[in-house]
């Protein structure tokens, strides 16, 4: 590649940065933890309901 060609990389991920930075007002906060717990459950209940159905 010679150098006078820009490859568009850093000007083509500069929007993503600012599109995923912005913070909306308005967007639901939940916290990470908050997640894998509601996964851990789902699955726990998923095997308990499984393990009834027998």
């Amino acid at each position: 590649m010679s150098s006078g060609q820009n490859s568009g990389g850093l000007m083509s991920s500069a929007g993503l940065v600012r599109y995923f930075d912005a913070e909306d007002r308005n967007a639901i906060r939940l916290d990470p933890k908050t997640i894998v717990a509601f996964g851990l459950l789902f699955g726990v209940a998923v095997l308990v309901l499984n393990a009834v159905a027998i």
